[in-house]
């Protein structure tokens, strides 16, 4: 049974996440129903990072098996035949071993969060960006951004629900930069971890949001992590902004 390896991306926006629901419509919904319209068969997915209602992706990846070989051009363009006119594609599609999981053996997933920073609201990016109208200085959320990397309890930075096992994690990389397009610009956050927990990032960014405008200093950044104070972080930044654009698996992988 050979089993193929997606790369897909999506606007998340009419969707309620990636994770199969009975009655609302989600990612991975959409992609079995279109693999079972041109195959005929019940095939399930499973990728390398859930995201959630709203949260968008340019490289998700994600595995399923099939019972019929086919040419994997096929598989990419008949899903995406079936996958119309939703806003989801497979931008390619490979077959891999059967040992290749798309969750289990990825070693490292990569996020983008925008902020559009200028007075007036986004006309063609507002399904794509957090807008924040007032002064955010990018090198200060650097600077706190910082104090979260490495291994920590993230407790202060995880939703409620969130059904980690733990809350530690090693955070790699929180970059902050601002980007000039033109008239205005972007605030970009990058950021990578083997894994994240529920909202991780979301909250992240809403906490270093107030230290961009100075309302929290990069001290009071890392006491709220080392404290697990989740009264003292900022709002949990909107999903719209939040781009899964990326997943890193070992060579030959």
């Amino acid at each position: 049974m050979p089993r193929y390896k997606l790369i897909i991306e999506y606007d998340g926006g009419p969707f309620c996440g990636w994770q199969r629901q009975s009655d609302d419509p989600t990612v991975q919904g959409a992609i079995e129903a279109a693999v079972t319209r041109f195959s005929g068969e019940t095939a399930r997915l499973t990728c390398a990072g859930r995201t959630d209602a709203g949260v968008h992706a340019t490289h998700q990846v994600a595995h399923l098996d099939l019972a019929k070989e086919w040419r994997t051009d096929t598989v990419r363009d008949a899903i995406n035949a079936h996958l119309r006119p939703r806003p989801v594609a497979v931008i390619a599609a490979e077959i891999v071993p059967e040992t290749f999981d798309a969750r289990h053996s990825a070693i490292r997933r990569h996020y983008r969060y925008r902020i559009l920073n200028r007075r007036s609201p986004a006309a063609l990016t507002r399904a794509h960006v957090w807008h924040v109208p007032w002064p955010l200085d990018a090198e200060l959320m650097h600077a706190a951004a910082q104090r979260l990397t490495g291994l920590h309890d993230f407790t202060a930075f995880r939703a409620a629900e969130c059904q980690a096992n733990s809350p530690v994690r090693t955070l790699e990389k929180l970059d902050v930069s601002r980007q000039w397009m033109g008239q205005h610009g972007e605030i970009v956050i990058e950021t990578c971890a083997r894994s994240f927990l529920h909202h991780q990032v979301r909250a992240m960014v809403g906490t270093l949001m107030l230290a961009g405008c100075c309302r929290l200093s990069a001290d009071d950044v890392a006491n709220i992590l080392a404290t697990g104070d989740k009264t003292r972080c900022g709002p949990l930044a909107p999903a719209c902004g939040l781009t899964f654009v990326g997943v890193d698996y070992e060579a030959g992988k």
